[in-house]
């Protein structure tokens, strides 16, 4: 097509005022302060300028206070009410899990429970402590779940290099992480001591695999557990983002290892908030269930069933006498967290990078300032 003098100068008229509406809208977008990696609604509980207040300095602070924060999400009332993500995150992006992964293996595992698969109170069916004699023979699933199972398991040493954590998921245990942790000794009697532990999670996994599958191949157990996973809660749940690593066993590294976006990892909470209950009311997880992991294990009342609550505790990883006692959740090493507040009705998720004590204190005082904010 051919376009004559006039022609040509209305186009480049044209051009040039789109532009100029373009600049414009920058311009209104940046005046306003609007930001398409950070949205707060005003739900009627707080003030749109009080919430901003508490979500700032988890991210605009000095990393040597709280870390850096990737992504922030608050539900209220079941409905997203806050989201912020640093640059390079957003509301697609999937997010390493970290220790929050034993939250969910604790969830399939009670999905196994209600089917019939497994017993709490029965020995855990183990090849490796099935000799006659073995004291390992009588650690039974709910010890497991309560970290008390008595394995001489190291969660972390110095140096790190030494910690069977380590070693199993980045070293000598990587190629079959469940056997690793089901070939160690006792240190303590079943039962009788507090020990957190990644092992315990990874002989759970492993266990659930082979109630789904008695092939040792190892596309077949993740097949068998993927197939379990994606029908009782991924689909469900509708978790879409949830996916999960195996080792080269074929064993679900439901420890450390899944991922999630922010989204999705507050539909987890609040799966959790509803006793079970998911999206329209539909009861996914018994209620029975989420109830006993909430509940304080015998040997810490700082721990459930592979859940943290907000109690004191010597060994707490939340923030008692700083948020409701209501409060429990899903704690990821360097700083993830699902907090949940059933009494406010509340879900808080942070990712991040806070590796050192200090930044997590400083994160969690924060992250209670803001939990704070919402009425009970």
């Amino acid at each position: 097509m051919k376009l004559d003098r006039k022609s040509v100068k209305r186009l480049g008229a044209a051009v040039g005022l789109l532009s100029l509406l373009a600049m414009v809208g920058v311009w209104t977008a940046q005046a306003s302060g609007a930001d398409p990696a950070y949205h707060v609604m005003n739900d009627g509980a707080v003030e749109e300028t009080m919430l901003r207040s508490a979500i700032d300095p988890l991210f605009d602070g000095d990393d040597d206070d709280v870390g850096e924060t990737r992504a922030l999400l608050i539900m209220h009332r079941g409905e997203i009410v806050a989201e912020r993500y640093a640059p390079g995150y957003g509301p697609e992006t999937k997010l390493l899990s970290w220790s929050m992964a034993k939250s969910v293996t604790a969830v399939l595992v009670g999905l196994m429970v209600a089917d019939g698969r497994l017993a709490l109170d029965s020995p855990v069916p183990v090849a490796a402590w099935s000799q006659p004699g073995d004291p390992r023979g009588r650690i039974t699933l709910r010890q497991l779940l309560s970290m008390s199972s008595g394995l001489d398991h190291v969660e972390d040493d110095e140096p790190i290099a030494t910690a069977d954590t380590v070693r199993m998921l980045f070293t000598d245990g990587a190629q079959d992480m469940s056997a690793f942790a089901e070939a160690q000794p006792l240190g303590h009697m079943p039962g009788s001591t507090f020990s957190y532990s990644t092992g315990s999670t990874l002989i759970l996994a492993d266990l659930m695999t082979r109630m789904l599958t008695s092939s040792a191949d190892p596309d077949e157990r993740r097949r068998a557990m993927q197939t379990f996973i994606d029908g009782r809660l991924k689909i469900p749940g509708r978790l879409d983002s949830l996916t999960a690593e195996y080792d080269a066993a074929g064993t679900m590294i439901g420890g450390s290892f899944l991922h999630m976006t922010a989204r999705d990892y507050g539909r987890f909470g609040e799966l959790l908030r509803n006793h079970g209950r998911g999206p329209g009311g539909h009861q996914i997880v018994p209620e029975k269930w989420v109830d006993f992991m909430r509940t304080p294990s015998r040997r810490n009342p700082a721990y459930g069933a592979h859940l943290w609550l907000n109690r004191d505790s010597g060994e707490s990883a939340l923030m008692p006498g700083q948020a409701s006692a209501s409060l429990f959740g899903c704690v990821g090493h360097g700083g993830q967290y699902i907090l949940v507040s059933p009494s406010q009705e509340l879900t808080v998720v942070r990712i991040g990078l806070s590796p050192h004590k200090e930044q997590r204190q400083a994160l969690k005082s924060g992250l209670a300032r803001l939990i704070a904010l919402f009425p009970r």
